[in-house]
């Protein structure tokens, strides 16, 4: 068992110190396990996200998984990794800190138009001008090479008996396929009964044939050691005939 999906205290939304989450996961049976908490932004603006990490807290956050790596090498494997948006105007910014960084991989999560400085947040309903604009960020963001898969792709709230909404979600599944993007079944979601993941979605991955990778989203230690959820997702998969995946591209 893999997950690459796990925050930490840091993103000031999550609870749990890094080491809580490597001792869950060894209790859980993963054999590797990456962090992908939210990363910092360098903002033109004066603005200050309530959502994920400062760019100040970014060298902390690598060292302390480096120690935990080499603490717990002969246990686990574990992985550093940040989960970001596709922000047109900051990716420069982004490709500097991958370059000086000891960062192993990043993972796609569009949560706001633009940015979070005055973008809206795609996990509300949205009208369908949004959701276009939603799955072209996804597909520009995978067309940047950067990214190892598309977390909770059906964050985006949409309307599932308008066909317009359900065409543009088709879209987001082909361009995935195209370009052979894993696309994430979120355990958190799946777990406290979110709008993610949508049935309608996933129906769309099964008929395109896309690959799923199941994203534990943990943002509590003890989610990594619900084994029960796991399996019920990988049930849920294998019915509707989706192929599962544990495997990524990283960086180094």
């Amino acid at each position: 068992m893999k997950n690459y999906h796990t925050h930490t205290y840091r993103c000031h939304h999550a609870i749990g110190k890094e080491e809580e989450y490597v001792q869950k996961a060894i209790e859980g049976g993963y054999e590797e396990l990456g962090f992908s908490d939210h990363t910092p932004w360098h903002y033109k603006s004066h603005f200050v996200s309530s959502m994920r990490m400062r760019e100040e807290e970014l060298d902390g956050y690598i060292s302390s998984l480096k120690k935990l790596r080499e603490k717990y090498k002969n246990q686990i494997s574990i992985k550093i990794g940040l989960e970001v948006e596709y922000f047109e105007k900051y990716i420069p910014w982004l490709k500097k800190v991958i370059k000086k960084k000891d960062i192993d991989y990043i993972i796609l999560g569009n949560h706001f138009d633009g940015s979070d400085e005055y973008g809206i947040y795609y996990g509300m309903p949205i009208e369908y001008r949004d959701l276009v604009k939603y799955v072209d960020g996804v597909i520009k963001g995978i067309d940047t090479g950067l990214f190892s898969y598309v977390a909770h792709p059906d964050l985006a709230c949409f309307d599932s008996d308008d066909k317009r909404y359900v065409e543009e979600y088709r879209r987001l599944c082909i361009h995935a396929k195209k370009k052979d993007i894993p696309l994430e079944f979120n355990l958190l979601g799946y777990k406290t009964n979110r709008h993610y993941p949508n049935p309608v979605f996933w129906q769309l991955v099964s008929q395109i044939g896309n690959k799923a990778i199941i994203g534990t989203d943990a943002h509590e230690p003890y989610r990594l050691n619900d084994r029960d959820t796991y399996n019920q997702a990988i049930e849920y998969l294998n019915q509707l005939g989706v192929e599962i995946t544990e495997d990524i591209k990283f960086f180094r």
